[in-house]
This record gives C-alpha cells, structure tokens and sequence, in this order.
C-alpha cells in the first residue's frame, strides 16, 4: 500500500520537470536571441532616385552590380532603401528625413537638389552623389580636390562647357542673334549653366541676346 510509485510513473514524472524546465529556459532565451538579431541590423544604404523606377532601371542595375562585385548582396550584408523622386524635387526633403529617420548608414543619390537637400538635412551621414553638376559653384563641397564634410561624389562640369556649345550653335546657324533658354528655376545647375551661356554670349565677338523664360 505505501509502496513508492511504479517506475515508469517516477520516469514519467522527472521527464514533465525536465521539459518544463527546457521549455522555460527556452522562453527566457527567446526575448534575448530576437534582440541579438535585431542588434545585427545589416547595413542599409538610402538610395534616392531623381525619377522613376523605370526610367532609372540602368542606373540601378549598375549600382547593385558594383554592389556584388564589392561583395555586397542586398539581403544577405546589406539594405537597400530605394525612394523615387519621380521627377518632383520639391519631395527631396522629406525622403531625406526619411532616411534620417529609418537610421541608414549612407545615403546615395544624384541631382544637386537631391544632395544640397541631404547636406543640409544632416552633417553625420556619409552623402555620396552620382553625378552633381559644378559641385563648388553650387555649394556642394568645398573643392574637387578635399570636398570636406560628409559630401561626396563625381562632378559633371556642364557649366565648363556651356560657352563650347553657344559657340558650336554659331558654327551651325552663324546668323543667330537671339537664343531663349526654358529652365528649371528650383535647379541650381540649370540656373548656373544659363548663367554661363548668358556671359559667353556678352562676351562674344558678335554679342548676343539670350533670355530665358522660367520653366519648372
């Protein structure tokens, strides 16, 4: 009558502890494994396109191709945020602070709207631009040789040759005496290559007259 419980049941029983503790201890590594992954958060680059997708598709594919030939692979080492502009870059500002926000490492991005929007937003985060025409004159970086900051990138010297093309229209239609020029007031770069072909026209041998009707 007062024997003890058969052995199977005493087996049973040490197997229920053994489990519950497992399970327990399970629970409480759970908590700490999650946050150990969300401490290795990859390393994420915001991408800000000036357009849209599609008319960006071979600028994009070159990027990520780099990307793999660097050893980088979205998804696996890093992140890409992309964003799209869409040809609207009164929107610059607020895809930066975006970017700001979700904490990337580097922002990547063309158009000197895009990049006077991202150096001016932060002074911290690497800014790396693809393409900015005339960087020094539009305040970009402080020269070509030591841009200094956060800021870098290629420069597309338009301006250097926006005298070169005034001349080569004359070379084709030598009796021009009036050019019109539609740009995009809110672009410093188009507003600087305008005001060079202005001063190459006044100080060409012939003069000139160029205007230039405000087109956003």
């Amino acid at each position: 009558m007062n024997d003890p419980l058969p052995e199977g049941h005493r087996a049973s029983h040490i197997g229920r502890r053994k489990f519950l503790a497992t399970l327990g201890g399970a629970a409480v590594a759970w908590p700490v494994a999650a946050r150990a992954q969300q401490a290795r958060k990859l390393p994420t680059i915001g991408f800000l396109g000036a357009n849209t997708p599609s008319t960006m598709s071979q600028w994009t594919a070159a990027f990520v191709q780099r990307l793999h030939e660097l050893g980088w692979i979205e998804g696996r080492n890093l992140a890409v945020e992309y964003r799209w502009a869409e040809g609207r870059l009164d929107r610059s500002p607020e895809i930066i602070a975006e970017f700001i926000r979700l904490k990337v490492d580097v922002i990547v991005t063309h158009a000197t709207v895009n990049v006077l929007a991202a150096k001016q937003a932060t002074s911290v985060i690497p800014i790396v631009f693809a393409s900015v025409a005339d960087p020094v004159a539009n305040n970009v970086v402080a020269s070509l040789a030591r841009p200094g900051g956060n800021v870098t990138g290629l420069s597309a010297q338009i301006s250097d040759v926006a005298s070169k093309r005034l001349e080569l229209l004359r070379e084709i239609i030598p009796s021009v005496r009036r050019l019109a020029i539609i740009a995009n007031v809110d672009n410093p770069s188009a507003v600087l290559e305008t005001r060079e072909v202005q001063a190459a026209a006044r100080a060409g041998p012939r003069g000139g007259d160029v205007r230039t009707p405000a087109g956003r």
